[in-house]
């Protein structure tokens, strides 16, 4: 059902998180894990980051990003699992269903995060908090989890409303232009979307450590300080100003996977085992959501944890596992393994709907046909693997690396 717009009315925006998103979906499938602090991401004794944790375990100082190991001394009694990302997305799918029901226009964020734009919608279903509230009992009705909703005038106040009553919040941001600047005033610099930490330091070192601090300074000496970009970016956003338009593009910009080793990695072969099964999971990923690359991308992070990334351009742009793996060794044996291996990362970016290549000659017809040859082969090893498990067809390569 399409909403039409109406003429001249101050746009309700919605930004809709799920509550830590990976805990609550691993308690909602087990629920003796109810009240537990749950962790999500490398096992406690491996080389590793925390990806998401329930607010159980955020008691004890975990957050994403944490090694693993970190938050195991932090809370020795965490209960660690290993990322399931095809559950994940699976009720991701069925959170999007749930807000396509109340308007077509939608921003995801990722796969736990979106914008909606309920502007159209309100005849229908009510003021901005009454949809929030549908949504929510949507959701919960739909998945059995939590979210949280941010209600405002536009994105950034909405983005900033939803993270200040999680879990399972519901917060409304004035609508007067005259009321606004009031109610962001009291907020930490780190609230501004778009500052880092580096931003942030910035802000700090120049006695700025609040919204309200930042709405005070005078933009010609923030515009020495940060640039005139940045500066005036900044300054409009302290006051609550915000005129990005809602974007409904939906198709992923990239699609990447990455490894750890358990220990630094000096063997040549493993690492080069692990890059091809990176391959071929981004393979499988790009082949599913029916793209084709353009460009292929590496990453290496070496014991010292200096990361290099080195990329190639396909011309057809490909999606065929023999390509995509074809590609990554020769990018990751043009570097060299000079130093031990921490972390190996492979990804794909240019994503197009088709393969075609805006130049044509004899040569590239014939590569595009050998390359339809080589994709019907991946995609005939997808079925296989979608109907038997992931391990019944792989590279002789990989099951000697295990062996």
């Amino acid at each position: 059902m399409l909403f039409p717009m109406p003429r001249n009315t101050q746009r309700t925006i919605l930004h809709v998180v799920m509550d830590a998103f990976f805990a609550a979906v691993e308690v909602h499938d087990r629920p003796e894990l109810k009240g537990l602090p749950v962790v999500v991401g490398s096992p406690r004794d491996k080389r590793g980051v925390v990806s998401t944790c329930s607010y159980e375990a955020r008691k004890f100082g975990i957050h994403s990003g944490m090694p693993s190991r970190t938050a195991a001394q932090r809370c020795p009694n965490a209960i660690f699992l290993p990322v399931r990302m095809p559950r994940y997305q699976e009720v991701s799918r069925q959170i999007m269903e749930v807000f396509q029901n109340f308007t077509p226009y939608v921003q995801p964020l990722s796969c736990d995060e979106a914008f909606l734009d309920v502007t159209g919608a309100l005849r229908l279903f009510g003021d901005g908090p009454a949809i929030a509230k549908k949504v929510k009992v949507a959701i919960l009705e739909k998945t059995g989890l939590p979210c949280s909703v941010g209600v405002a005038p536009n994105l950034f106040l909405a983005k900033i409303a939803s993270d200040m009553n999680k879990p399972d919040g519901l917060t409304l941001v004035p609508f007067s232009e005259k009321l606004i600047p009031a109610f962001l005033a009291p907020l930490p610099i780190k609230r501004m979307w778009g500052a880092g930490k580096k931003m942030q330091a910035l802000f700090k070192s120049h006695n700025i450590h609040t919204l309200g601090d930042l709405q005070k300074s005078n933009p010609e000496q923030l515009a020495q300080w940060i640039g005139e970009n940045a500066a005036s970016t900044f300054l409009r956003r302290a006051f609550g100003v915000d005129d990005r338009a809602l974007s409904t593009e939906t198709k992923d910009k990239s699609i990447s996977n990455e490894t750890t080793f358990g220990e630094d990695q000096r063997d040549p072969e493993a690492i080069e085992a692990a890059l091809l099964d990176l391959a071929d999971k981004v393979g499988g990923r790009l082949r599913n959501a029916g793209f084709y690359a353009a460009t292929v991308q590496i990453k290496v992070r070496w014991k010292d944890f200096t990361t290099i990334t080195r990329q190639r351009r396909l011309d057809p742009p490909g999606c065929d596992d023999q390509t995509l793996r074809e590609t990554a060794l020769e990018l990751l044996r043009k570097e060299g393994l000079h130093s031990p291996v921490r972390l190996i990362g492979f990804g794909v970016s240019g994503l197009h709907e088709t393969a075609d290549s805006p130049q044509i000659d004899l040569f590239q017809t014939l590569e595009k046909q050998t390359s339809k040859k080589r994709e019907a082969l991946s995609r005939a090893v997808d079925t296989i693997r979608s109907t038997f498990g992931l391990k019944s067809i792989r590279r002789g390569s990989a099951m000697k690396n295990e062996t």
